[in-house]
């Protein structure tokens, strides 16, 4: 996961608008547009009880080349062979995940801090997310980063950064603007058509 010029399109599951009992069919439909990195996302269910899907799901995305991420479950990311782990700044040491998932990427969330990805780089975070920039649906406590941080971001920290929240099709273009390493999209691509809906974001993202 290195700074490109390409800003890659990073999707997120989601309890709701991708169960498990669909989020296969979904995330390939995704993945066959052009999604070039995916999260799998569920603050509900035990290890135990979605160890199967992220399975199914690592092997899809291996099957297109894309990069997959489990949200907040390292023994899982470690047991199963995840490409990738991501936590929030305050919810485990990254010292701590990366003992237990030693070879994967490990991406940080850091709201509207800079100091945090300063920090987060330090411990050895390999992307750092800021977010949310716009009102969130799947995410609707979570307070506005301003625009300001991802160009701040950037030029403070090494590894890629990543711009989350209330992303959709019509403001995604004050986004790549600030020429982030990476956009992620919940509602935006699942809510509706999903492959005309990743179409839609990769040309924004080509502008």
């Amino acid at each position: 996961m290195l700074r490109g010029k390409k800003i890659a399109l990073y999707a997120i599951s989601d309890d709701v608008l991708t169960p498990d009992e669909t989020v296969l069919e979904q995330t390939r439909e995704s993945l066959e547009a052009g999604v070039d990195i995916f999260q799998y996302r569920n603050k509900i269910k035990t290890d135990e009880e979605v160890k199967d899907i992220c399975i199914a799901l690592q092997n899809l995305c291996r099957e297109y080349g894309v990069t997959f991420i489990i949200d907040d479950r390292p023994h899982l990311a470690q047991e199963i062979g995840a490409d990738g782990l991501h936590i929030g700044k305050h919810d485990m040491p990254i010292a701590e995940a990366r003992k237990i998932f030693p070879k994967g990427v490990i991406g940080v969330s850091c709201y509207a801090s800079v100091r945090n990805a300063i920090e987060a780089e330090a411990e050895g975070a390999d992307y750092v997310a800021f977010g949310s920039f716009f009102p969130s649906p799947t995410k609707p406590k979570s307070g506005i980063a301003p625009m300001s941080v991802i160009g701040r971001a950037k030029e403070a920290v090494k590894v890629p950064v990543c711009v989350i929240g209330g992303i959709n099709a019509e403001n995604v273009h004050e986004l790549v603007k600030e020429k982030p390493d990476m956009i992620s999209v919940v509602s935006g691509i699942y809510e509706g058509c999903i492959t005309s809906n990743v179409k839609t974001f990769l040309k924004e993202l080509e502008k």
